[in-house]
């Protein structure tokens, strides 16, 4: 692995003087006004992928879909995201997060609207593929602009925080799509969520520079997201140097593993909910309210656990990989919901520790390129683990929507699977990766 190493670095050239101030205004901790940007994007990004989840049941009796037809309609919309994951990634590279995030959004967005249009499961699948080419993008670019703007130290509750969005716009979505399909037909929900994506085009394009050249930050804040950081050339790493990193595959092996989960929640917990509990659609915004509050405590939580570590002293590894343990343990929760005994409020609970332990899961495992690999290579490494998670939720939606229509819409199961997955995917990185050197050159032993 030292020779992999060695090959990362040789590509980090020399650190470069970094260019003064602009004469002008400048503002007080701009990095987390950038934070917020990617804050609001992730939010509209999981609005748009939600929405068809929370009106599964209406589109099931009014298109008459059956659960293995729902499957595969979430199938072509990962399998967009997994092959488009490695190349929005090497995208953003070249083009640079600013333009290729844009160019990202607008695509999403415009995709997102589209689903107003169709009228059978087909048509569906063609409009949840052109959503995952464009929301491809967003972790990517996201996770580039925190290695731009943050300081090792801050990455992770960065990404704690940009990521909660996830969670803000799973609350937003239960209380808005079934307000907005029952006033003013389901077409409707499609095409206030899309258009949400153009708010942001705007505000980003105006708002939004690198460090380097952004005239509002000041000296002092340009020096502490600069310390300790190399200089990237215009060349970026060969793909085959980043297949050949062990950290890139325990990296895409641990997405691969975990990621399904969070689709689960995302595109099926609506349904248990319905099928379980008997909640219909003006019913099931509080529970799914509660549980997404719930999981964006777990997605601050999960990203300030290693930051505190690392203040007193603790190396990457073990900060890193024992905020990763404690969440992977906490999100055994879920495998108890069969024992609930019909209650939903303790259901509601038990799903919400899970959800919240995948969120400080994925604020700790996002950071993992970060600490290894160049600035210049993050985004296509995270493309790469991209691919992998997309390609887990790929294989699994069609195989749920056919264990429910054989089950009879058994659950428990499912819930046992996803609550075990998180320690099988720290086990496989320790194999791996036993120790994360984080010289912030891109060595990895």
């Amino acid at each position: 692995m030292e020779s992999r190493g060695k090959s990362l670095k040789a590509a980090a050239a020399p650190p470069q003087a970094v260019p003064a101030t602009p004469a002008g205004r400048t503002f007080t901790h701009l990095r987390w006004g950038m934070c917020g940007l990617l804050f609001f994007a992730t939010t509209i990004n999981y609005i748009d992928r939600q929405v068809i989840g929370l009106l599964k049941p209406v589109l099931e009796k009014d298109l008459g879909w059956h659960e293995a037809d729902y499957g595969w309609i979430v199938f072509a919309f990962q399998a967009a995201y997994a092959a488009m994951m490695p190349l929005a990634g090497r995208f953003v590279d070249a083009m640079g997060v600013r333009l290729g995030y844009l160019i990202a959004v607008a695509v999403w967005s415009f995709a997102a609207m589209g689903h107003a249009l169709a009228t059978n499961a087909m048509e569906f699948g063609i409009a949840r593929f052109a959503l995952g080419i464009g929301e491809a993008a967003n972790f990517p670019a996201a996770l580039k602009t925190v290695r731009h703007w943050f300081p090792v130290r801050e990455r992770a509750l960065a990404t704690g925080l940009f990521n909660s969005g996830a969670n803000i716009g799973a609350i937003v979505a239960p209380l808005a799509v079934p307000w907005l399909a029952v006033h003013a037909g389901w077409p409707s929900a499609f095409i206030v969520t899309g258009a949400a994506g153009f708010l942001w085009l705007i505000l980003w394009w105006t708002f939004y520079k690198e460090p380097w050249n952004h005239p509002g930050l000041s000296d002092s804040e340009r020096a502490l997201i600069t310390e300790s950081r190399e200089s990237s050339t215009t060349a970026r790493t060969p793909w085959k140097v980043l297949l050949t990193s062990r950290m890139m595959w325990a990296y895409l092996i641990g997405k691969f593993l975990t990621d399904p989960v969070w689709w689960f929640y995302l595109f099926w917990l609506p349904g248990f909910l319905n099928r379980a509990y008997g909640l219909d659609l003006s019913s099931l915004g509080l529970p799914l309210v509660v549980i997404y509050q719930i999981s964006t405590l777990g997605s601050v939580g999960g990203g300030w656990i290693p930051g505190a570590l690392l203040r007193r002293g603790w190396s990457v590894n073990n900060a890193r990989k024992t905020a990763m343990l404690v969440c992977a343990v906490a999100v055994t929760s879920v495998v108890f919901i069969s024992r609930t005994g019909g209650h939903l409020w303790l259901a509601v609970a038990l799903i919400g520790i899970g959800a919240a332990a995948h969120q400080g899961w994925s604020a700790n495992i996002y950071n993992l390129p970060g600490d290894v690999f160049p600035g210049k290579d993050v985004a296509s490494v995270v493309g790469l683990g991209g691919m992998g998670g997309a390609i887990g939720g790929m294989l699994a939606a069609p195989a749920i929507g056919y264990w429910l229509d054989f089950s009879h819409d058994a659950y428990g199961p499912l819930f046992v699977a996803a609550g075990s997955m998180y320690l099988v995917a720290l086990a496989v990185i320790q194999v791996l990766v036993p120790h994360i050197d984080a010289d912030r050159n891109g060595s990895a032993c």
